[in-house]
């Protein structure tokens, strides 16, 4: 580990990465009871917590700029998505429907200007220098969180969006036997951190050791998952159905 980077750690400068207070605390030789310690303080300060009460009171628009920002400096994202599309992938109404308040509680948003940030931020999908894996379940696919034509047009676009070079979106249809359970949306960024997606907020992960945990439980889903040409015709009809019902 470089000098600079130590003193920038001494002066409080930079946050130590768990990885970095162990290699720390091996070149130090620190008695296991300290190091195990100090190794639970690096762990919790790696993570972050916001609520999305905070967003809410700062415009949630400011949230898809953080995330435009984050994609901005990602090659390779993988969406794990068990409950619902992610925004990159929503068609305009969808996008209303699900940034729109959906019990008493929730907080007043800005729903029309965090809609157009959301379109906004769907541009990265055109830049082939990155890449985009988007793992859904088929209950994300057919969860009717909007009218039946919305729906439709929803599973089209996502059918169209598959077939970029630089998209591959998976889909886990039900009844194939998955040693697993798609308990949290999740998104990995390279192999820096994870976001965590929660009812009241997000979490932050940076712990080498959750982002590898989280990536052989993205890789454990794909495997099990329908890809290319047939999941794009799991997608089309999918749409077909619910232009039936419409009907």
């Amino acid at each position: 580990m470089s000098q600079t980077k130590i003193s920038r750690i001494e002066t409080g400068r930079a946050l130590p990465t768990v990885i970095d207070v162990e290699r720390i605390l091996k070149a130090l030789d620190v008695p296991d009871e300290v190091a195990d310690e100090l190794l639970r303080l690096a762990r919790r300060a790696n993570v972050d917590y916001a609520s999305w009460r905070a967003y809410a009171r700062v415009g949630l628009y400011h949230k898809q700029a953080e995330l435009r920002a984050l994609e901005s400096s990602s090659r390779v994202m993988r969406h794990f998505l068990p409950a619902i599309p992610t925004g990159l992938l929503h068609v305009y109404e969808y996008a209303v429907e699900t940034l729109s308040p959906t019990v008493v509680s929730d907080p007043a948003r800005d729903v029309v200007r965090a809609v157009q940030a959301r379109m906004d931020r769907q541009a990265i999908l055109d830049d082939t220098s990155r890449s985009f894996r988007f793992l859904l379940t088929e209950q994300a696919v057919k969860w009717q969180r909007a009218g039946f034509k919305t729906m439709a047009a929803q599973c089209s676009h996502m059918a169209e969006v598959n077939r970029k070079p630089n998209v591959d979106i998976g889909i886990v249809p039900q009844g194939v036997h998955v040693p697993g359970i798609p308990m949290n949306i999740f998104v990995v960024y390279d192999d820096r951190l994870v976001t965590v997606e929660l009812f009241s907020g997000e979490v932050v992960l940076r712990d080498p050791r959750d982002i590898t945990q989280h990536l052989n439980l993205f890789e454990l889903f794909w495997s099990h998952a329908l890809t290319g040409e047939d999941a794009s015709a799991f997608l089309e009809e999918a749409a077909s159905g619910f232009m039936r019902q419409r009907n």
